[in-house]
């Protein structure tokens, strides 16, 4: 069972002409951070090193020797017809490299907003994200971590869309393996929640796109599926007479849609009450919205007109994963608390992800919810990944996952 996202033949003429521009379509979202960022550059190919400068020390990560922000090309990801730059950086760990290069994982962050301020690189990472990743630097690993499309760089961030972030990893991973820099040519991929999808959807297209990069697995926690019948299930569970403390995530797919099609318009759906609350998803990043979205403390039925979820399917088909047959083992860590990604959800897509033969470790932590899953789940994944980068089998948990 394999879920494609491609647009309708209809939709797509429709949309192509907006859509083929996107990349350089200045947006609400777009904000000048650096000359760094602004893509003067002359690229034929996606994958080009463009420009690298050090991190700030505010920007950078203690645990690691040398902190770089770099530009590379990427190919634009939702029609692939087009290439842009892209940012991110790359982390180097203390010490001599060993003979054969550090070994690299490729990190992809979880919601951060869509505003080029929220980019990683230029606004730096959540202590959580920090502790993580120094537990790979403290232990021999380079990091790359690409901001994605249209974070920090121009255009859309086409929020949670997968074939944009893949891209972006995988042009990073690229750039930064045909440079100067010491690594393996094996890479880990890492991500949680958004990074998540986007982890699992860099080793899904990494065959066909690129096939020279040697991915030798994935390690992902509180991954989404935005499947038709996951969120319609998910959906008929919300009141209308109860705050949704999820609705900042709602509003940021909502400024896809409204860049995917025309004639979807966001103010369509959403009450005068709440419409300064959804505008600001553009321009704050997702921290703050979370917290004003909590003090707004607006029910469900305050906040829209009618509902917008059968409206948003071409928006979550973008979402989807390219294909659930992996070539290399995944690690799922899941919080059973979790309520950004709900456990029914991540069990859904532990049981296609079996159903496609893909060798799935999956770890279920009860205690904890989805943010709380991303530390405590290195007990298990260490272990994993050391087997992976050794050449060694894993064990799949597929035979003992319910149906």
């Amino acid at each position: 069972m394999t879920h494609t996202t491609q647009p309708s033949t209809v939709t797509g003429l429709l949309l192509l002409s907006l859509v083929s521009s996107m990349s350089a379509a200045q947006t609400a979202s777009d904000v000048y951070l650096s000359d760094f960022y602004r893509d003067q550059s002359d690229y034929s190919a996606p994958g080009q090193l463009l420009r690298v400068e050090p991190l700030s020390e505010k920007q950078s990560l203690a645990a690691a020797k040398e902190n770089f922000r770099v530009l590379y090309s990427s190919t634009e990801g939702i029609w692939g017809n087009d290439l842009v730059a892209a940012s991110g950086v790359l982390y180097l760990p203390k010490g001599d490299a060993p003979a054969s290069g550090w070994p690299l994982v490729s990190w992809s962050h979880g919601t951060v907003g869509i505003n080029d301020q929220c980019a990683p690189s230029w606004n730096g990472r959540q202590a959580q994200d920090e502790n993580y990743l120094h537990e790979f630097l403290a232990r021999g690993f380079a990091v790359v971590a690409s901001d994605y499309q249209g974070l920090g760089t121009a255009g859309l961030h086409p929020y949670l869309a997968t074939r944009p972030a893949a891209y972006s990893n995988l042009d990073l991973i690229r750039a930064v393996q045909n440079s100067r820099y010491p690594l393996t040519e094996q890479v880990l991929l890492l991500g949680q929640s958004q990074g998540a999808s986007a982890a699992i959807s860099t080793a899904s297209l990494a065959p066909d796109y690129a096939p020279e990069i040697d991915v030798v697995g994935v390690v992902a926690t509180g991954a989404p599926y935005l499947t038709p019948v996951v969120l319609k299930s998910l959906d008929r569970l919300k009141q209308l007479d109860q705050p949704d403390p999820l609705l900042g995530y709602t509003f940021l797919a909502m400024t896809l849609a409204e860049h995917l099609d025309p004639a979807f318009k966001r103010r369509d759906f959403i009450t005068d009450l709440a419409w300064g609350l959804a505008e600001e998803a553009q321009t704050l990043c997702y921290r703050e919205l979370k917290l004003k979205v909590a003090e707004a403390n607006l029910m469900r039925g305050e906040v829209f007109t009618q509902n917008p979820m059968s409206d948003l399917e071409e928006t979550f088909a973008q979402m989807n994963y390219p294909s659930l047959g992996i070539n290399v083992p995944v690690f799922l860590g899941t919080g059973q608390l979790d309520r950004d990604t709900p456990y029914r959800m991540q069990a859904k897509l532990v049981q296609d992800l079996c159903a496609e033969n893909t060798v799935v470790q999956w770890e279920v932590y009860p205690d904890l919810d989805h943010r709380g899953v991303v530390l405590p789940s290195l007990a298990d994944s260490l272990p994993f990944i050391r087997r992976l980068f050794a050449g060694k089998t894993v064990t799949s948990s597929c035979p003992s996952v319910p149906e």
